[in-house]
């Protein structure tokens, strides 16, 4: 078995284990009406919301529900895609080290205990990234050190979508 044939199946593996608890109409991604100048292809990120655009142009656009910031966490600005990240481990940053200092130095990819669940966007500047989670009820709250939290079905569709250098604009 390739190493991709290997991490495809270890992350629908991740999917299937993180999603049984989640109630479907949860998880319900669904193509919307959309107005603005972004192009297709751009992710769109509104954390008052909390919901993450994938812009199809003509007007539509891919939402899904997302978990952001907590407060004196939320940022805006306009970044891109710069890594692609089946089942990744996680070091946790040293601001969360520091708020959980029991917290591992290092998780597994794969570990249930793994916050980045089945895939990780990583934004260039190398602080955020758009990931799954291990706890899909933090979907839709304000949450995070300021990545942007996905439930784990919805990150790997959006990784199908996605590709390096993609444009990901993060407003309130």
């Amino acid at each position: 078995m390739k190493l991709s044939q290997w991490l495809a199946a270890s992350a629908a593996a991740l999917t299937l284990a993180a999603t049984a608890a989640v109630p479907q109409a949860a998880q319900a991604r669904e193509i919307i009406g959309f107005a603005g100048s972004y192009s297709a292809g751009t992710v769109v990120v509104r954390t008052g919301e909390r919901s993450l655009y994938y812009v199809l142009g003509g007007g539509k656009a891919v939402r899904y529900s997302v978990g952001v910031g907590k407060a004196g966490k939320q940022w805006t600005g306009t970044s891109m895609i710069d890594g692609k990240h089946l089942a990744p481990a996680w070091s946790p940053p040293a601001e969360v080290k520091r708020d959980k200092p029991s917290i591992p130095n290092l998780i597994a990819g794969g570990s249930p205990r793994n916050p980045m669940g089945a895939a990780a966007l990583t934004l260039s500047g190398g602080q955020y990234a758009i990931h799954g989670t291990n706890m899909p009820g933090s979907i839709g709250g304000f949450v995070s050190y300021g990545c942007i939290r996905m439930y784990n079905q919805d990150v790997l569709d959006l990784y199908s979508r996605v590709s390096f250098g993609t444009t990901v604009v993060v407003t309130r």
